[in-house]
């Protein structure tokens, strides 16, 4: 395996309907990555059929797309984003909806009469946009709203009217929660509990709100694109309408179906409203067919309902697949149990026979997802012809996903080409190659920890145990030691996680910088500092080298310029490359440029100004100064007193390679939030640091200012300009 530049993209597809489910992905990506393949044909196949936004990606960039689709959710979805109605058409439908009769008031004003509050501050009826409650309890605490009279707003308690409405909706409750139910199963069926367990989800105000608009959705008339645009309207109020929306939102990507101890309870039509501009103008519109209706050779996508093993042989027989891509999907039981309720509350039970399992299955662990990747590659692997290419994306990347993805690809015969790691919070990127499958070699500890060892050493900082334990799983591939022969998957993750401690723990080569007592906690470095320069030093000067050669660039060009120098799991995070902008250039509109200051030549004579007034200090001071290199020495009777290393960078590390314990490290005032920044993300620099000073030039020309200077006060003066965090917003990672 080779690494490979992590391929940066943009604007982070972190908003729209159901985002809260659906892969966080950059835009740009795919097509970035596809524009660099050489492939024979234009066919490619999307296997997981789990983000609508890559596989549109690629149908825009002229590809013709085949993708599995078995939730009918994301299947809707998908269609839905290729070819959104115009504006209009939301907006006309919601206007036809509100305008439905609901005995002798509009439907519109019925439902909003349901979030009927009084404002605090005017005494005002007006309609909140959220209620906020707690676990277990039968009215609200909190009600939240902006009053149009007189713009009080924010969050207040609720008032005797809010818990009257609330108790009143909730004693007609049983009637409208059943008629939801059985459009998802008969009474009669033996998934019944399960449906039930499920609609337990939703409150009683947004259940009767969500059931009276999916009555009159049946009786409307509409067109065929009006239709399309208020199903999608309520699909995103039928999200919004259960309990998951934790307040504060300390989940909000919910992987389990589970209601948290305090959540927000929006009001649903306000989130009809709000679903016009999210679904409309979704960009340009993508020819969609059902298959094995034709698709033209300009790009488009071709939608099989249904699992990709009940497609396997007809691929083979008539479409030559060029490239496969897609989202590996992680398990999340909240988001496919609830797409099965959707699905039958908006297309009726035929909608949700197919999916059903999604209902009956409470948990899903990484064995269950390991297995079920493993089917998925073994007849993916069986349509394909060998050496072709699989770029797949692993977003909220965690160690048992990584293993349960890698281990399912290697052994159902695929073969790791390249991928690359940014950060936790980053989609992993891998590219897999079809093949033969591998005969199994026994598990290696000590061929683990030689490849631990190896990365730290290489990337010259402390890293989280995401890093090691992809790096241990890269050597287990290597060696295709991933899976012995008969190894269930449980077995193979338990015994992955037990192989990395034994790896960490045995022996005193690793230093485990953690509160916790597992090894997937806190940062792991080398005990033996011989090893490169941080990889954090190293982009510092990759970006400065950059902003000096390029005076006005975009961040994405830096970061695109970093990840050809800085591959695979060495491919730094933005958070460090806006550490480093921050700290040298100067944004302007979308563009940073080098601070006029920070450029090679006025440092270089700021550097010596420094250097003659230390000078000055310490004849101040009766010292005696001498200068080699870039360090000037105060010495009393020929014996060295204190030292002082000047920087016009943040290369600290660097610096206390020859530091002794009189060294003082000087800096530029703008260093000090990339230092501090640097020592909050490696524990082993901060603690090294400690025995050292560091001092701003602000401070230095400051002492030259004062009037009485001693010894004695030299010390306190430079103890009171501490390195200090930035101002600023600043990613940490």
């Amino acid at each position: 395996m080779e690494f490979k530049p992590y391929i940066p993209g943009f604007k982070p597809a972190d908003s729209g309907p159901l985002a809260r489910f659906l892969p966080a992905l950059e835009d740009g990506v795919i097509a970035a990555w596809l524009s660099h393949q050489t492939l024979t044909g234009n066919w490619l196949l999307d296997p997981f059929g789990f983000s609508p936004r890559l596989v549109l990606e690629a149908a825009r960039s002229g590809f013709r797309v085949l993708v599995t689709a078995n939730n009918p959710v994301t299947r809707f979805l998908l269609e839905i984003f290729a070819n959104p109605p115009p504006q209009s058409e939301f907006t006309a439908a919601l206007a036809d909806l509100g305008a439905i009769k609901k005995g002798d008031e509009r439907l519109e004003h019925h439902l909003q009469s349901l979030y009927l509050t009084q404002c605090e501050k005017c005494e005002k009826q007006i309609h909140a946009s959220a209620f906020l409650w707690r676990k277990d309890e039968d009215t609200p605490y909190a009600r939240v709203y902006e009053c149009p009279h007189c713009k009080d707003a924010g969050e207040r308690p609720v008032a005797e009217m809010d818990k009257e409405i609330a108790l009143q909706i909730a004693g007609t409750d049983t009637l409208h929660r059943t008629r939801l139910f059985e459009r998802v199963v008969s009474l009669k069926d033996e998934d019944r509990i399960y449906a039930e367990e499920a609609i337990e989800h939703y409150l009683p105000r947004p259940l009767y709100a969500l059931s009276t608009i999916i009555n009159r959705l049946d009786s409307l008339r509409l067109s065929e694109p009006r239709r399309r645009a208020l199903t999608a309207l309520i699909l995103l109020a039928c999200d919004a309408g259960n309990t998951l929306w934790a307040h504060p939102a300390e989940r909000p990507r919910p992987k389990q179906l589970s209601t948290p101890n305090q959540f927000r309870e929006a009001n649903v039509w306000s989130m009809l409203e709000r679903g016009v501009a999210l679904f409309a103008g979704s960009g340009s519109p993508v020819p969609v067919e059902a298959w094995p209706k034709r698709i033209p050779e300009s790009g488009g996508i071709c939608i099989y309902e249904g699992r990709l093993k009940d497609l396997a042989h007809k691929v083979k027989r008539e479409i030559p697949i060029a490239a496969v891509i897609g989202s590996v999907p992680r398990p999340n039981q909240a988001f496919w149990t609830l797409s099965a309720l959707w699905a039958g509350w908006l297309w009726g039970k035929d909608a949700v026979e197919p999916y059903k399992v999604a209902l009956r299955r409470r948990r899903y662990d990484w064995a269950w997802s390991a297995t079920a990747l493993f089917a998925m590659f073994s007849h993916l692997n069986e349509l394909l012809a060998d050496g072709v290419p699989v770029f797949g994306v692993l977003p909220e990347p965690e160690a048992p996903f990584l293993t349960s993805a890698f281990t399912a690809a290697h052994t159902a015969g695929f073969v790791l080409e390249h991928m690359a790691l940014r950060t936790e919070h980053d989609p992993v990127q891998i590219v897999w190659k079809s093949g033969e499958k591998f005969k199994p070699a026994p598990l290696d500890i000590e061929m683990i920890r030689k490849a631990l060892r190896e990365f730290l050493s290489a990337r010259g900082e402390p890293v989280g145990y995401l890093h090691l334990h992809t790096a241990g799983l890269i050597a287990l591939t290597e060696a295709n030691a991933l899976r012995q022969a008969d190894d269930e998957f449980d077995v193979v993750i338990r015994n992955m996680q037990s192989a990395m401690e034994q790896a960490l723990r045995g022996g005193n080569e690793f230093v485990h910088y953690s509160t916790g007592e597992g090894v997937d906690t806190g940062m792991w470095g080398l005990a033996d500092r011989a090893q490169s320069e941080s990889l954090i030093d190293r982009v510092e000067v990759a970006i400065v080298t950059y902003l000096q050669k390029n005076r006005d660039v975009i961040f994405l060009e830096v970061e695109e310029d970093l990840s050809q120098q800085f591959m695979g799991l060495m491919t730094p995070s933005k958070g460090v490359i806006y550490a480093v902008l921050n700290s040298y250039a100067e944004k302007t509109g979308g563009s940073w440029k080098l601070r006029d200051e920070d450029l090679a030549s006025t440092r270089r004579e700021e550097m010596k100004a420094i250097f003659s007034q230390l000078k000055e200090i310490g004849a101040r001071l009766n010292y005696a100064s001498s200068i080699h290199d870039k360090v000037l020495t105060w010495s009393e009777n020929e014996k060295p007193i204190r030292k002082f290393h000047v920087l016009a960078s943040a290369l600290v590390g660097r610096a206390l390679e020859t530091a002794d314990e009189q060294t003082v490290l000087v800096i530029p005032g703008g260093r000090a939030a990339l230092v501090a920044h640097k020592q909050d993300r490696d524990p082993a620099l901060k603690e090294r640091l400690k025995k050292h000073r560091l001092v701003k030039y602000r401070l230095v020309r400051g002492l030259l200012e004062l009037p009485i200077l001693t010894r004695e006060t030299f010390a306190e003066q430079i103890a009171s300009d501490p390195v200090e965090k930035s101002t600023g917003q600043m990613m940490m990672f």
